[in-house]
């Protein structure tokens, strides 16, 4: 007989919990739960979470979240609330503006997984294409600022110009100021962020006209190029009066305008910044854009951020990787050059990608075709009486009008956006910068707008007014400040202009990456779970991607609305009070945390609070971000299991108590382990007189479980891009919110131009935009309203079973290094292969890379321990999958012990011959294994074989032959 069904059964079949916490039949069964329940000897799930985590934190259901939507439920509602942006024709500009993304590149790089789902590229032989793609980046930003050196990328452009001056600092040496100039023509949004790092380091800031820093006591300036205004000039007398005093000089400038302006690099600038979202990113209401950074040779040592550089392989072959910074916070820690410890990636492979498809000549186009309609509009305003503020431009015209209400009425009417300097920025100004969106119909409408009647009425006319400038050309860009270097030769950027071209050279780069649409990624601590393709849809919608940060609050209220609702989402969740949204990276996160503590402290009269201890195991962001606060590292301790020595750490806070900021505590810890004690630690810092800052890298092991206000944490960051499933992008975007308790939110990152909460009007901000990078929020939106209360309760319990199947597994192999209560792992466990090399030669790395040649990308490796891997499965993993990867594992060490018993030659071996190319195994075969073991060691791999494009990178070559831009395209093209 057909059992029937109750219409709750039916659905909960068809509910998106199940797909996502991946089981037997979409959710249907619990037959996976059950096998894997049992092969850890565990009743249940409830039962299994009460063995790992400690009574005294552990909690009952409590999110106060409503049940699980539907997929469609949930794009319905997000829909309805997108419908309540207005999208008006944007001409604010102030380092945001309007593009078009071609689409070819909105459907095969932007709005697919096999881009916005790989890992920052730390086993680059799996990472070739993004590697390129990251290449031409630095190639491209090296063109365009007449630098020798670029990075690949940073945050947005206010954190790149606070890079910029903390790099100043630490490389002047002579110059002993701890003054910076900022020319007051800079992005007020830049100036905001620079501020606020220079208050936390100690140094003053002076922002006055440009000519004022030649006669200032500075150790470096910043100058905006072209100006807010619009304004272009050349700086390099400027420039050289600095370097008289021995002071750097950074310049921010646009890509766009740089097509048709002097190079930065030409008139001697030192650092040269910027955000590249003019190049074909949405503005999405702010982010994510990915920041360029370029400097001199000789700074190569001191650039933040992230290198790619090319080396060579096993084979000799030219091969990617990142070089000089890779990781340096996990080395150098307090003293890294920065706490960045990613980039935009995906966002600057957007970039990268429009600048090859439309190569130098389109660029000119569009750039040549910006800068006639603005031509034409300042011809037009003064032909109708206006008085232009500035007398040179690319893109950007400032103006005064006696109406200025009436104008913006008329704009809001034609549903048009201004630059309205007196809401923005406190002046009664009014501005206009065009787009490549602008046509010459839409600079028609801006006469209407801007001089009021009709096109009839004032006699003007786009072509008419065109011919004239033709005929007598424009000097609108001083000839001194005009380009006149060629830009963008390499063959790369001048041979995929069609469609067909752009479309196979972008899948031959997709096809040298591994992704989590190909396998399972088990990176420890960066919770690579699933990443929706629902969740992602909405990142597109024109409603959320093509609105401008500083828009009007009445054209963004469904902006707000979700903001807000996610904001209540994350208060439930970390049982804290109060969330900043603005940190966008989770580095950025814990920066703005340890200000808030900061400024707390300064409130209370006791500023001299700048003590911050860390244990010992902490990631390396941690003391890399104390030290951007100014703030004293003082490491504890841990014992032999891993946990925080609690005596240590009470005997220097009492001994500190006087100086105690912070405790930066990682919960679960970073070895992988639910510690017991938590909240005596979180007392002990308390009776001390200082903060409890949880870094939020391992949320995933609490949400709906336990939360950092229960355990007793006074603020935590939340990594969006790991327990809130926005995907890593290769190594970026990522969000870092941050929760803060009731004392501490006064005392969160405000803003300038867009200013967030009137309470904490005085704070400044950590990143450009004031929602940080907002058009990624919907995705952790849907997550979270896809799974409800409970599936966010039961995706953690699921993550701690497969964590523990998945060591289970292994334990008869591999020794599990840690271990809490009742012998369990949390999400993740770390395998010591310490002992694999004492006894056989084998590396860690040796593994990481025969792992490939199974199909899968390493676990996190040697951190926090050297000489280990840290796995976390995630609960999106189905046990199909997870057995893959433990039958891999295992299949490994039976090769291991082949070396051992002396079965297999110490060195010439599979393991120390991976990953094993396609090129390699066609050619002459002399090794003592088979081609069929180098490539198919196990008979699962199937459909699942990947084949990496380049045998194992030579990174000490590299390093000592640093080349970081483009070489001849016959050396890397297929």
């Amino acid at each position: 007989m057909t059992q029937t069904l109750s219409l709750q059964q039916l659905e909960q079949r068809d509910g998106f919990v199940g797909r996502h916490i991946a089981s037997n039949g979409a959710g249907f069964s619990n037959a996976e739960t059950a096998a894997m329940l049992e092969a850890i000897n565990a009743e249940s799930l409830d039962a299994l979470t009460a063995e790992i985590v400690p009574s005294d934190i552990l909690s009952d259901a409590f999110l106060e979240i409503d049940d699980s939507k539907t997929e469609f439920e949930a794009l319905n509602y997000l829909r309805g609330l997108a419908n309540q942006n207005k999208v008006f024709k944007s001409y604010i500009g102030l380092g945001y503006h309007d593009t078009i993304i071609p689409n070819v590149i909105l459907r095969n790089v932007l709005e697919n997984p096999g881009w916005y789902t790989a890992y920052t590229p730390y086993q680059p032989e799996i990472a070739q294409g993004r590697l390129e793609a990251l290449l031409n980046f630095q190639q491209m930003v090296i063109d365009m600022t007449g630098m020798e050196l670029a990075n690949a990328s940073l945050l947005d452009e206010g954190t790149a110009a606070a890079e910029a001056m903390a790099m100043a600092k630490r490389s002047v040496k002579k110059n002993k100021s701890s003054t910076f100039f900022i020319d007051e023509n800079c992005l007020p949004q830049t100036i905001d962020v620079v501020k606020t790092r220079a208050e936390a380091f100690g140094w003053d800031v002076l922002v006055g006209p440009a000519d004022d820093a030649a006669s200032a006591d500075v150790f470096g300036a910043l100058f905006q190029y072209p100006g807010k205004n619009g304004d272009v000039r050349d700086f390099t007398a400027l420039i050289d009066a600095l370097h008289a005093n021995n002071a750097l000089v950074a310049m921010a400038t646009d890509l766009m305008a740089l097509v048709n302006l002097k190079a930065p690099g030409e008139m001697g600038a030192d650092i040269v910044l910027g955000n590249a979202q003019h190049l074909g990113v949405p503005m999405g209401f702010g982010g994510p854009h990915a920041a360029f950074f370029a400097t001199r040779d000789a700074f190569k040592r001191s650039i933040p951020g992230r290198i790619i550089g090319v080396s060579i392989d096993a084979n000799g072959k030219p091969a990617l990787r990142m070089a000089l910074q890779t990781r340096e916070q996990h080395i150098r820690r307090e003293k890294a050059n920065s706490n960045i410890c990613t980039a935009q990636v995906l966002l600057a492979n957007l970039s990268s990608f429009y600048a090859v498809y439309h190569g130098p000549q389109g660029l000119k186009t569009i750039a040549g075709r910006i800068h006639r309609l603005a031509d034409i509009l300042a011809a037009g305003l003064k032909k109708g009486g206006i008085e232009l503020l500035n007398d040179s431009w690319f893109d950007t015209l400032t103006f005064k009008v006696a109406d200025r209400d009436a104008v913006l009425g008329r704009a809001d009417d034609a549903e048009v956006n201004l630059r309205d300097d007196l809401r923005l920025q406190g002046t009664d100004t009014l501005g206009v910068s065009i787009s490549e969106k602008t046509s010459a119909a839409d600079v028609q409408q801006l006469f209407d707008v801007i001089l009021g009647g009709s096109v009839d009425t004032h006699g003007l006319d786009v072509y008419a007014l065109d011919a004239e400038i033709v005929a007598n050309g424009s000097e609108s860009i001083p000839a001194d400040a005009a380009r006149n270097t060629e830009f963008l030769t390499h063959p790369t950027f001048n041979q995929y202009h069609t469609e067909h071209d752009m479309l196979r050279y972008m899948k031959r780069l997709e096809a040298k990456d591994l992704a989590m649409n190909h396998s399972m990624i088990t990176l420890g601590s960066c919770t690579m779970k699933l990443n929706a393709t629902t969740e992602m849809i909405p990142v597109t919608w024109p409603e959320f991607a093509n609105i401008h940060p500083f828009a009007p609050a009445d054209q963004t209220v469904g902006y707000r609305t979700m903001i807000g609702e996610l904001n209540d989402y994350l208060k439930t969740i970390t049982g804290l009070p109060a969330v900043c949204m603005q940190p966008n990276s989770g580095a950025q996160g814990e920066y703005a945390g340890l200000l808030a503590i900061k400024k707390y402290h300064e409130s209370r009269g006791e500023g001299h609070r700048n003590v911050c201890l860390i244990p010992r195991s902490a990631h390396g962001t941690n003391p890399a971000s104390a030290q951007m606060a100014s703030m004293r590292v003082v490491v504890t301790d841990c014992d032999e299991h891993g946990n925080v020595d609690f005596n240590d750490l009470k005997a220097k806070a009492e001994e500190l108590k006087d100086q105690l900021s912070c405790l930066m505590l990682t919960y679960p810890s970073t070895h992988g382990v639910y510690e017991k004690g938590v909240k005596e630690i979180c007392d002990l810092i308390h009776a001390n007189g200082g903060q409890v800052y949880m870094d939020g890298a391992n949320l995933n092991a609490q949400v709906g479980l336990t939360a950092p206000g229960i355990i007793g944490a006074d603020v935590t960051h939340m990594n969006l891009h790991k327990t809130f499933a926005i995907p890593h992008g290769g190594g970026g975007p990522g969000m870092g919110p941050i929760g803060v308790a009731a004392h501490l939110a006064p005392f969160v990152a405000n803003h300038s131009v867009a200013p967030i909460d009137d309470a904490a009007k005085g704070n400044g901000a950590v990143s450009s935009a004031p929602y940080g990078s907002s058009s990624i929020l919907p995705i952790s939106w849907m997550y979270i309203t896809l799974m409800g209360g409970n599936g966010l309760r039961l995706a953690t319990q699921n993550a701690l079973l497969k964590a523990n199947y998945l060591a289970k597994r292994l334990a008869d192999h591999y020794p599990i290094l840690y271990t809490g209560q009742n012998d369990r792992v949390a999400h993740e466990c770390i395998v010591d292969l310490r002992p694999i090399k004492a006894e056989t030669g084998v590396t860690e790395v040796d593994i990481a890379k025969r792992l490939m040649d199974y199909g899968f990308h390493a676990p996190t490796m040697s951190f926090p321990v050297a000489g280990t891997f840290m796995i976390e499965p995630t609960e999106s993993e189905s046990k199909a999958e997870i057995d893959r990867f433990a039958d891999a594992m295992i299949s490994i060490k039976q090769e291991i012990n082949a070396i051992h018993a002396g079965e297999m030659d110490a060195e010439n071996n599979a393991l120390k011959h991976a990953p094993h190319t396609a090129e390699v195994i066609a050619g002459e075969w002399d090794r003592p294994y088979s081609r069929e073991q180098a490539v198919y060691p196990t008979k699962n791999l199937g459909a699942h074989k990947f084949w990496p494009s380049v045998g194992r990178i030579d990174d000490v070559y590299g390093d000592r032959n640093l080349i970081c831009s483009c070489p001849a395209i016959e050396n890397y093209e297929d």
